[in-house]
């Protein structure tokens, strides 16, 4: 259904709350777990849902004064093959902020500081079969990281490489089908939108994140 110019989408109250009634966990590591949820389904049938709960995470569109947006390739081993893909990292540190994790990704993988911070895109990157939520900032006023102070990268992040692509050209690469990754090809088109819309739509970066906590 298609709406007015500047009209939001109608939302309808939810008909029935897909109560968990039981919940098996098949494993659990330091990023991610494995569940089984039984759930209620409208009609009062119980069904198995299986599915990742993940501790979520945090991306950068970090974009320099001359319009062009600071990419990584890395290798990704469940697909085999190596990404272009956003700075970006998992929300592992405690209690840390979601701005001062992705400033920490940013310095960890690009070398790069950012003066000013926007909140930009929220997702869920795979509904079907995961519970991550990652949110995407804006960094503007790059700088660098002093050379004394770098990240040492290991393990996949030691043959990391690092891009500067004009904005245009990265969302060339995504519809293309050269970027794959969810949060760079979100974080990228939201990018590209926002700067041509003034940057008026950005939000602050302790904004709440959409959902609330699952159950």
């Amino acid at each position: 259904m298609s709406t007015a110019s500047g009209a939001q989408p109608e939302e309808s109250a939810p008909a029935h709350r897909y109560e968990v009634c039981e919940r098996q966990e098949r494993y659990r590591g330091p990023l991610f777990g494995v569940v089984t949820d039984q759930v209620r389904m409208p009609g009062g049938e119980v069904a198995a849902r299986d599915y990742l709960r993940h501790i979520g995470a945090v991306g950068v569109v970090p974009l320099d004064d001359q319009g062009r947006v600071v990419l990584v390739r890395q290798y990704r081993h469940p697909v085999g093959v190596r990404l272009w893909e956003l700075p970006a990292g998992l929300m592992d540190v405690g209690d840390e902020p979601l701005v001062a994790a992705a400033a920490r990704e940013l310095a960890e993988e690009a070398d790069l500081t950012a003066g000013r911070w926007d909140t930009l895109v929220d997702l869920h990157t795979s509904p079907g079969c995961s519970d991550e939520r990652i949110r995407i900032f804006l960094a503007r006023d790059l700088g660098e990281v002093a050379a004394t102070r770098r990240h040492e990268r290991t393990h996949e992040e030691a043959e990391l490489e690092v891009a500067r692509v004009d904005l245009d050209r990265a969302v060339e690469m995504v519809l293309a089908g050269e970027i794959t990754n969810a949060a760079c090809v979100a974080g990228l088109l939201a990018a590209a939108r926002a700067r041509d819309a003034g940057w008026t739509g950005l939000r602050p970066v302790d904004v709440p994140l959409p959902g609330g906590d699952r159950v």
